[in-house]
């Protein structure tokens, strides 16, 4: 492809686009140009999957060239950038405070979002990074510190001229680590009672979705029995379900990423197994075997073969106007969780099992689906009263000594 020169002020950017069909992202988008610092001529590329996103990673560079913004500065990851200007980013906080802030940045904002450019970096992005934070059941002071080096390191990319507002000052995050504590408080109150209830749910959502694809209600009903993640069952291929012994291995979940869904590992970093209980059994079996023999197949997808997250979920199968039909206006997809672990606490599952099936991190969380039984409960104080009763009980008087001469 013909080359095109840009001349924007200060440098002279020559761009160009080779086609490489050998290449798993065939199109390599390059851009050339002179440093008159170095005296040296320098380039970056970078592959993409087809022409159109090749120019738009082009026009990126052609502009932040126009504000006067080298190339280089330009691509750089948030890594990179705030490992480089740390100091200035965080110039005037007490030592006392440097320490959570650091530890922010290397444990939760560089994994995060460390990848993306610092140009890429934006509301939506850091809205749904925070969302990802308080749902991993950080503290709210962890969030807070995470959010504020993250703040500090964006505001620097500002004076740099990389961005032009900052888009970490996100505000209603406290909101959301309220709502998140009132569900961790009482999980059990947010799920459905009973099976028919789940599969009339499914039904449901079905009948609403465009040409009603039955895989939304497949995903919803293989939810609820198995207590996962919407984003742990999209991320769910063939090799992970063991037939023989009908176990599930979660290794994987897809969640969101800046240009797209993508999979990486758990929400607890570690593999779990879950139990397959029989009446989704069928279900299963003949998710398998329309997938096919590659055991890196999905066994959940959308109706057209791509990844499904919890917001797909919602508008395909018009889920706010459906629940709130039914009578469960406060159902939300992670419900579906709530309510299998819920189930299997009332089946009387111990709750290191559960939590293990969970996934969970803290014991303290798996409790809150045991089951408050309040006869027991009432029991329990009546034996403690006894045993109480029992060491007040006045103690027998030794007999009397008679004196005699």
């Amino acid at each position: 492809m013909a080359d095109k020169a840009i001349v924007p002020v200060g440098v002279r950017l020559t761009t160009d686009i080779e086609y490489r069909p050998d290449r798993p992202h065939p199109y390599r988008a390059r851009v050339r140009w002179f440093d008159p610092a170095s005296k040296r001529r320098l380039s970056l590329s970078e592959g993409k999957a087809d022409e159109d996103e090749a120019q738009e990673w082009l026009q990126s560079i052609i502009e932040a060239a126009e504000a006067g913004l080298s190339p280089s500065l330009a691509t750089m990851k948030l890594a990179e950038y705030g490992n480089a200007n740390m100091d200035l980013a965080l110039r005037g906080l007490e030592l006392k405070t440097l320490d959570p802030y650091l530890s922010g940045w290397r444990m939760r904002v560089v994994p995060a979002l460390g990848h993306v450019p610092v140009r890429m970096i934006t509301n939506g992005v850091v809205d749904r990074t925070v969302q990802n934070w308080i749902a991993d059941e950080l503290s709210r002071s962890t969030v807070k510190n995470t959010i504020a080096v993250l703040v500090r390191v964006m505001e620097q990319a500002v004076r740099d001229g990389i961005v032009k507002v900052n888009p970490a000052r996100v505000t209603g995050w406290q909101k959301l680590y309220k709502q998140a504590e009132d569900e961790l408080l009482d999980p059990r109150a947010l799920a459905l009672p009973d099976w028919e209830t789940l599969l009339a749910l499914a039904d449901a959502l079905v009948a609403a979705s465009h040409d009603e694809y039955r895989g939304w209600g497949e995903v919803v009903i293989f939810a609820a029995c198995t207590a996962a993640r919407i984003g742990e069952i999209s991320g769910c291929r063939v090799g992970d379900i063991d037939t023989t012994q009908w176990i599930w291995t979660v290794r994987r979940q897809t969640t969101p990423a800046p240009g797209g869904l993508t999979d990486k590992g758990t929400k607890g970093k570690r593999a779990r197994k879950v139990p397959i209980v029989e009446e989704i059994r069928p279900l299963v079996a003949q998710r398998i075997l329309s997938a096919g023999p590659n055991p890196d197949a999905r066994l959940f997808t959308g109706p057209r073969g791509g990844r499904i997250s919890t917001a797909v979920l919602r508008d395909a199968t018009h889920w706010d106007d459906v629940v709130t039909k039914l009578g469960y206006e406060h159902l939300r997809r992670h419900d579906l969780r709530h309510t299998g672990l819920t189930w299997f606490a009332d089946a009387g599952v111990q709750v290191h099992v559960l939590r293990r099936i969970a996934g969970h991190g803290s014991l303290t969380t798996t409790q809150r689906y045991l089951h408050p039984d309040v006869h027991k409960i009432t029991a329990a104080g009546a034996a403690l009263s006894a045993h109480f009763n029992v060491l007040r009980a006045p103690r027998s008087l030794p007999s009397p000594i008679v004196m005699t001469r």
